[in-house]
């Protein structure tokens, strides 16, 4: 039995099944130290948002009780990991450090600390956990990475199967030490409390990520050929349980290809597609840590985008552009800290074309009120929307809502649901006009062309 306790480093990997940095650890035999580290010090580190805060404060509550059952704790931390880490190592006498791995700017955080306790003595070993296919596995014939998804899912799809989920420790044997209180870290809105209807929605944790995808499995593949539909439930609402790890790709990869309901199976493909779609985001992360902040085609740097007028800004913010689909989107996003994916499109082409707002603008709104943004998905669906992203949508394409809501609401049932006041005097008229808007941005984008060609 090793001697030296074992620090377990937690990031976006909150559960205790299918966790290989925590099963390396418990292998080890030593007493563990379960660290999560509130690292908003370190270079490249983004401040979390306040959905996302308040889905932490549910998602390390929850962890905490799951490592108690099976004998261990979980230890609070927070400031940058190059100073944390190594005080915690040197205070405890640790032996080995275990983490599983990020792909944006922090891992070079990673790194330099990996570097530095080696250099010390100790063990360390990071581990593939957040996604199926590491990213400079899945590269095109001459080495370089995909920018655009078919090709780059049909390779994922070509190579080995990923690895099959591991199963949660029985036992876990911590060491205590010194740790914060989760309340002191403030993660939860008091002046005002805006988070009812998050707290009506959700269940944070990993024990209700398996309970959502079970009711998915089960009530919304067999509907997933309606997933455009934003009024019915056929979409799998796991994107915040995989924004914060509770659940893995590799359980919900293995759960797929389990056994399925016959009017479920046809859907698995383009359910499966979809989980391609966050590895796509992440590989472009991986080679592009920048993405929330510059443009991954580089002549949008052309573009012309417009000063925001505030109060236009804050219509859209609000649910108060007097169109109805994106307000009734707006307002989804507002009471439960999530938005029906194609809305999400229709709210963002209305900003970046018809308002001609910067993207980076709707990425920081969405980053603040989204339980489920993280840098990956959401700033690459940004900037896919806006066009200046990889295998983004042609520029041309400017989402009509108006049409949108015809063919995936006609029924209004999602509209009547979220803008009930829709045809009375107290429902603003439109803050601009979608026909003219266009003609602005496709005039717009000319300049882009016109730079791309000089």
């Amino acid at each position: 039995m090793a001697a030296t306790p074992s620090i377990v480093w937690l990031r976006d990997d909150l559960r205790v099944a299918d966790n290989p940095a925590l099963t390396a650890a418990v292998e080890r035999g030593a007493p563990i130290v379960v660290l999560y580290l509130l690292d908003e010090d370190s270079p490249g580190a983004r401040p979390l948002g306040g959905a996302s805060r308040w889905w932490l404060h549910g998602s390390l509550t929850a962890l905490a009780a799951e490592l108690a059952e099976r004998g261990g704790q979980l230890t609070l931390r927070r400031g940058a990991a190059g100073t944390v880490i190594p005080a915690l190592a040197a205070a405890i006498g640790a032996g080995a450090v275990y983490w599983n791995r990020r792909y944006g700017a922090l891992r070079e955080v990673d790194a330099e600390l990996k570097q530095r306790l080696r250099d010390d003595g100790l063990v360390v070993q990071s581990f593939g956990a957040s996604l199926l296919f590491e990213p400079w596995t899945i590269t095109t014939g001459a080495g370089d990475p995909y920018r655009v998804f078919t090709p780059f899912w049909r390779a994922c799809l070509a190579a080995d199967d990923p690895r099959p989920p591991l199963p949660a420790p029985e036992a876990i044997e911590s060491l205590a030490v010194e740790s914060d209180t989760l309340e002191s870290w403030s993660l939860l809105p008091t002046r005002p409390d805006w988070a009812a209807g998050l707290r009506e929605t959700w269940t944070p944790g990993e024990a209700g990520g398996h309970s959502r995808l079970e009711q998915f499995v089960e009530h919304g593949l067999p509907l997933y050929h309606r997933r455009d539909e934003p009024g019915i439930e056929a979409t799998s609402r796991l994107s915040p349980h995989l924004r914060f790890g509770e659940l893995s790709p590799h359980q919900v990869w293995a759960r797929l290809r389990g056994p399925l309901a016959p009017t479920a199976i046809a859907n698995r493909p383009k359910f499966l597609s979809e989980i391609g779609w966050r590895e796509f985001s992440y590989s472009i992360l991986f080679h592009q840590p920048t993405i929330a902040t510059e443009n991954v085609r580089r002549d949008f740097d052309a573009f012309p985008w417009q000063a925001p007028d505030p109060a236009v800004l804050e219509a859209w913010q609000t649910g108060r552009t007097g169109i109805p689909l994106v307000d009734a989107g707006m307002r989804q996003l507002w009471h439960s800290g999530w938005m029906h994916n194609r809305v999400r499109m229709i709210v963002a082409s209305l900003l970046t074309k018809n308002l001609l707002i910067d993207w980076r603008i709707g990425e920081a709104w969405f980053w603040d009120t989204l339980v489920d943004a993280d840098e990956a998905s959401n700033a690459a669906s940004w900037q896919w929307v806006a066009g200046s992203g990889a295998d983004a949508a042609p520029y041309f394409r400017v989402f009509n809502p108006v049409l949108q809501a015809e063919r995936f609401d006609p029924d209004q049932t999602y509209v009547r649901r979220w803008v009930p006041e829709r045809g009375t005097a107290e429902y603003p008229p439109p803050i601009v006009d979608l026909a003219a808007s266009r003609a602005a941005a496709l005039a717009a984008y000319e300049v882009v062309k016109a730079a791309k060609q000089g």
